[in-house]
């Protein structure tokens, strides 16, 4: 089950980030809300991710959660892991701060189960060995919304989504022209700065951002770790990120739209080495760094017509990434390169009231290159998907959606997918009974299948049975939202490696269930609460006479618990508005203790659990200036998340935002 264990903790710097930016307007596996939807005040919450459709929230069965660019600018987040750290039935992992390998779990499923779009990009990087997404290369300074979507969804999207579907939909100009910066410094060394234009004209809609962000003292390595009088190096992260979106109505029935996005970013960090005679571990005594450069781009044609009844999209995106780590740990260094273009082709039918069709098609081409001290590799795959979906309204009481999914690989053959998802609602004591049945499968990376010594062209895909069932209820005149939803999902053919031939072959299985309950306040017109709670309980089985491998600590002679995954999490968030002027914002995140490895030496620990809070104020002091300031880990909560990588501590920032 080494499939289970984030790509920690030998090479923190070799896993880099993929990050991309689509355009809106229905692109394929994009799904993407648009900034239009979520000003409209006096329009319902639109969900997207859930059927490809922008769908009321309360017609979705999909467990889904929303945050959208007023609750990241209210909590002052600065990076994709802040956004997600707090929400339900996701354990995020980050090998200390700022710029670290970060990794997310969705309801005990794998790191690398995760599908990732950003603006409708896949971002899952081709070139490491488990291909999952790294979250901590993203910025949220141009971020206008993030859709979690859990359980099994590869019915619309494909491979990855076993666990569920991260989709990041960033800002798009509108009204007259608009700049806004902002400056902060603190804690760590912190130094950031952001830049942005946006606007609208009749035709043609615009935004280009331009991100610093900058920490050049983040304490990483625990002192109990190295010998005495070791040097303890702290990491340094420096991003710098560009992007573009252009959304051009060309004709009353065609649009075409552009987006961009580059990364550049460095990661000095402390690896581990292990010197002759002993060959112990301890952590190095000089740094390596460790490089991103990341480019998308994508360009795309919407045509309407019936009415707009009829929309159909289609394009093609471009992503290219080149992640090398240099420095005297000559271990760790090694250069690892991606590539991926997707061609699509989408329409969705609203061929009667509350009835529509979508129907779709795309090919994916990837490749990859990386050359280390010990191997060399030179990949390439692909694979043509298809895939349907009928979403339907009965008596405005009913709803659900059905898809099916087939996909054709260049490497393993054929696979087929679906979802089924319907909700009943009860408007008259506002009830909402909802549930979903689906199938997922995460395909062998390039490296699981072409590596020299440990690929294995005859792998199959990973493949996942999940299904969840649950109610949400109003109370109090619709002041007051609590739920409960019950999870289950069966994992099998795990890749894990032969303990003789140390090949990848398909050996072990897991099975994931719990509970997610949350209940939300409208305590008054300025002040708001939320609680959420999430019980996971995940057990891994390996045949008899086999071993675990270092991605789950046995429980008996078959069976394991797999890492990184804390029993119980609690998240809590306040916020007040005791003025126009200011803002005011607190959470809390609790998770219980997990198991997880021994940094230097693989042994199975008990990893005690922790408790963070954070405070932030934001003070509008005209039209054109607020000041803002936070506290992250207020009570400077000490704890390591995975273990042997310390979570910062107290950190005070402050800065000024401008607009005009």
């Amino acid at each position: 089950m080494s499939s289970v264990l984030l790509s920690l903790p030998r090479r923190p710097g070799r896993a880099t980030a993929l990050v991309a930016f689509l355009s809106v307007a229905f692109a394929p596996c994009a799904f993407a809300q648009t900034a239009d939807d979520q000003n409209a005040g006096d329009l319902p919450t639109l969900v997207v991710s859930a059927t490809g459709i922008p769908t009321p929230e309360t017609e979705v069965a999909s467990s889904v959660s929303i945050v959208t660019a007023d609750d990241i600018a209210r909590a002052q987040q600065r990076t994709l892991p802040d956004v997600l750290q707090s929400l339900p039935g996701l354990n995020v992992v980050q090998t200390g701060g700022p710029g670290g390998q970060t990794s997310v779990f969705i309801r005990g499923t794998n790191s690398n189960h995760v599908k990732v779009l950003i603006d409708g990009i896949d971002a899952g990087n081709p070139s490491t060995p488990n291909g999952a997404f790294d979250f901590g290369q993203l910025m949220a300074s141009d971020l206008e919304r993030v859709e979690v979507l859990r359980g099994p969804q590869s019915g619309l999207y494909g491979s990855d989504a076993i666990g569920g579907v991260i989709a990041v939909t960033t800002k798009k100009g509108e009204g007259p022209p608009k700049v806004t910066a902002y400056v902060e410094g603190g804690a760590l060394g912190t130094f950031n700065q952001y830049a942005g234009l946006s606007g609208s004209t009749e035709k043609l809609s615009y935004s280009f951002n331009v991100t610093h962000f900058s920490s050049t003292d983040i304490p990483v390595t625990p002192q109990n770790i190295a010998p005495p009088f070791w040097p303890l190096n702290p990491n340094a992260y420096d991003n710098w990120t560009y992007s573009t979106r252009l959304d051009w109505q060309a004709a009353d029935n065609f649009a075409v739209n552009f987006v961009a996005r580059y990364i550049d970013s460095s990661l000095a960090f402390t690896p581990d080495t292990y010197p002759p005679p002993t060959y112990s571990g301890v952590p190095a005594a000089q740094r390596s760094t460790s490089y991103a450069s990341m480019f998308f781009t994508k360009g795309e044609g919407v045509w309407k017509a019936f009415d707009d009844r009829l929309i159909t999209t289609f394009g093609v995106s471009e992503l290219s990434t080149s992640n090398p780590t240099v420095g005297p740990n000559t271990s760790v260094n090694g250069t690892y390169d991606g590539d991926r273009q997707i061609y699509y082709l989408r329409s969705n039918y609203a061929f009667a009231p509350g009835q529509n069709l979508l129907v779709g098609a795309e090919r994916r081409n990837e490749s990859m290159t990386s050359a280390t001290a010990y191997t060399s590799i030179d990949a390439a795959t692909g694979d043509t998907g298809v895939y349907a979906e009928y979403q339907g309204n009965l008596w405005n009481r009913l709803f659900f959606a059905a898809n099916v999914r087939y996909d054709s690989d260049d490497s393993f053959g054929d696979h087929t997918t679906f979802r089924l998802a319907p909700a009943l609602l009860f408007d008259e004591t506002g009830t909402k009974l909802k549930a979903s049945y689906g199938t997922g499968f995460k395909a062998p990376t390039l490296y699981q299948l072409y590596a020299p010594y440990y690929g294995n062209l005859n792998l199959l895909p990973e493949e996942s049975t999940g299904w969840d069932a649950g109610f949400e209820q109003k109370a109090f005149g619709d002041r007051v939202l609590f739920g409960v939803t019950y999870f289950h999902n069966n994992i099998t053919n795990l890749i894990s490696y032969d303990p003789v031939t140390y090949q990848n072959i398909n050996i072990s299985n897991a099975v994931s269930q719990g509970v997610e309950a949350f209940i939300a306040v409208k305590v008054t017109d300025r002040i708001d609460a939320r609680v959420d709670y999430t019980y996971t309980d995940v057990v891994g089985y390996v045949p008899p006479g086999l071993p675990f491998g270092a991605a789950c600590a046995p429980i008996d002679a078959t069976s394991c618990n797999p890492l990184r995954r804390p029993n119980n999490k609690v998240s809590l968030a306040l916020g007040w508005r005791p003025t126009d002027e200011l803002d005011l914002k607190a959470s809390l995140v609790y998770a219980s203790s997990w198991w997880d490895i021994v940094r230097l030496t693989s042994n199975y620990i008990d990893q005690p659990g922790y408790t963070v809070v954070n405070v932030a104020a934001n003070y509008k002091l005209n039209t054109n200036a607020t000041l803002f300031g936070r506290i992250d880990n207020l009570f400077d909560q000490t704890y390591e998340n995975p273990n042997g990588f310390l979570a910062p501590g107290f950190g005070a920032y402050g800065g000024v935002k401008l607009t005009w």
